[in-house]
């Protein structure tokens, strides 16, 4: 089990009994859309986040989207952590049928998943590491790399991403930002051109 001193912020009540199993730190969850018109939600995340961080991990469909990209909108940049999950196509068994999308939640990826989606964020035992300082990876990279600007860069974009466990809707930015927390530039560039995408 592994002990954060970080607040973790989930979608559901299924995502919290989830990550009980792995996480031993406070979880809150949105509710959903909920957070959207809950101000004292949302004031409570604020505090959590300038006091000790916040660990986002919410689900890699759009609703999952809309709802990290509002609340890392409520909070400095610098005090939250992004953890994103990989795209799993499947019901969990709760469920009638499949989600829209047909991608499972963080409810239905199992628990070592979690742990490496936890470990590519940086975050240990005693929190988020202090990353070491390093080039970023840059949009120019990205082009250079065939991963923007040509005619088959998204498709390879969606095969990177799946390759690497990242959910595949990851926009072009998005990509970039969790890449550069995950990947130092030299590191990515050699992991890419060492494959074939």
């Amino acid at each position: 089990m592994l002990k954060l001193r970080q607040t973790v912020i989930v979608e559901g009540k299924y995502d919290l009994m989830r990550l009980r199993n792995v996480l031993d730190c406070n979880i809150l969850t949105t509710n959903g859309f909920r957070i959207f018109s809950d101000p004292e939600k949302r004031a409570l995340i604020r505090r959590l986040a300038l006091r000790d961080g916040i660990i986002l991990l919410t689900d890699s469909d759009r609703a999952g989207f809309r709802i990290r990209g509002f609340i890392s909108g409520l909070v400095p940049p610098r005090c939250v952590r992004q953890v994103y999950i990989p795209d799993v196509f499947g019901k969990e068994p709760r469920k009638a049928a499949p989600s829209k999308e047909g991608k499972l939640g963080v409810e239905g990826i199992d628990e070592q998943t979690l742990l490496r989606c936890l470990e590519k964020a940086g975050i240990t035992a005693e929190g988020v590491e202090k990353p070491t300082p390093r080039e970023p990876l840059t949009a120019a990279d990205l082009y250079e790399l065939g991963l923007s600007g040509g005619q088959e860069s998204a498709v390879k974009r969606r095969r990177l991403a799946r390759s690497l466990e990242l959910p595949a809707s990851l926009s072009t930015g998005a990509l970039l930002r969790v890449l550069n927390l995950l990947y130092s530039r030299e590191e990515f560039i050699r992991l890419v051109r060492s494959r074939p995408l």
